[in-house]
C-alpha cells in the first residue's frame, strides 16, 4: 500500500531521544479482510501526553489528538506488512514480521539498543521471527491498557493504518474502507459480493477465499 508524501515524511521525522529506551511495541489490523497490518514501537519522551490508553478504549477524536502528540514527542518506529505478504506467511508472521520491522526502526532512530522491550498480548517475536533480536522481550496481556509505551504504539498503529484504509479507499470506493478500514461489515461483505476481491484484500481469509469457490 503506497503512502501519500505527507504520511511518509512524518514516518521519517522527528523524535526525542529519551535516557532509558524501554520499548512499546502493539499492533494494528491483524482481523480486517483487507488492507495491511501495521505495528508501532515507541519510546516514551519526557514530555509525554497524559491520558494514553488502548486505542479500542478512545474515541475518535481523542485518539488523533493523542497521535499528533506522541509523535511530536516520543521516539518511534513503524512496520507495515501488505496483503500479498500476509497470504504468503500467514497473519501471525506477518504481525511478527511488522513488530520487528518496528523495533528495529525504531533502534536505528535511537542509535542504541533498548532496556527492555514490552509487547501487548502473549506472544513474542522471538523464535518466530528470524531478525527478531530482543530475545528477553516480554508480553503482556491486555499491556495497551496497562503500560503507557504500549498504549502510545497502541494509538500510532492504530491511527497509521487508518489513514492508509482512507487513501485505499479513494482508489476503491466500493467497499466503505473509510468506515470500516477493511473490517468485514456488512457493507464491505455485499460490495465483495457485488464488485469482487481487490488487490489489496487478503485472499487468504476465509471470507474472501470462499467468493473463489461461488
Amino acid at each position: 500500500m503506497v503512502m501519500s508524501s505527507a504520511m511518509r515524511e512524518n514516518k521519517i521525522g522527528a523524535s526525542k531521544p529519551p535516557h532509558t529506551p524501554v520499548v512499546g511495541v502493539d499492533e494494528a489490523g491483524r482481523g480486517p479482510l483487507a488492507g495491511p497490518v501495521v505495528a508501532a514501537a515507541v519510546v516514551l519522551g519526557e514530555g509525554y501526553p497524559q491520558g494514553l490508553d488502548d486505542s479500542k478504549k478512545l474515541s475518535a477524536k481523542r485518539r488523533a489528538v493523542l497521535d499528533e502528540q506522541i509523535r511530536a514527542s516520543c521516539t518511534w518506529g513503524l512496520g507495515v506488512v501488505e496483503p500479498s505478504e500476509i497470504d504468503r506467511i500467514n497473519i501471525l508472521q506477518a504481525t511478527m514480521r511488522a513488530m520487528t520491522l518496528a523495533v528495529s526502526e525504531l533502534v536505528e532512530k535511537l542509535g542504541q539498543e533498548p532496556i527492555a522491550v514490552v509487547i501487548d498480548g502473549n506472544l513474542s517475536p522471538h523464535g518466530r521471527c528470524r531478525e527478531w533480536r530482543w530475545p528477553d522481550a516480554q508480553p503482556i496481556i491486555g499491556g495497551d491498557a496497562l503500560e503507557p509505551a504500549i498504549s502510545a504504539a497502541s494509538i500510532i498503529a492504530k491511527e497509521w493504518r487508518d489513514r492508509l484504509m482512507c487513501e485505499a479507499a479513494e482508489a476503491h470506493p466500493h467497499y466503505g474502507w473509510e468506515r470500516n478500514k477493511g473490517y468485514g461489515t456488512a457493507e464491505h461483505m455485499q460490495a465483495l459480493r457485488t464488485h469482487g476481491p481487490t488487490p489489496l484484500h487478503r485472499q487468504s481469509f476465509a471470507p474472501v477465499a470462499q467468493l473463489a469457490l461461488l
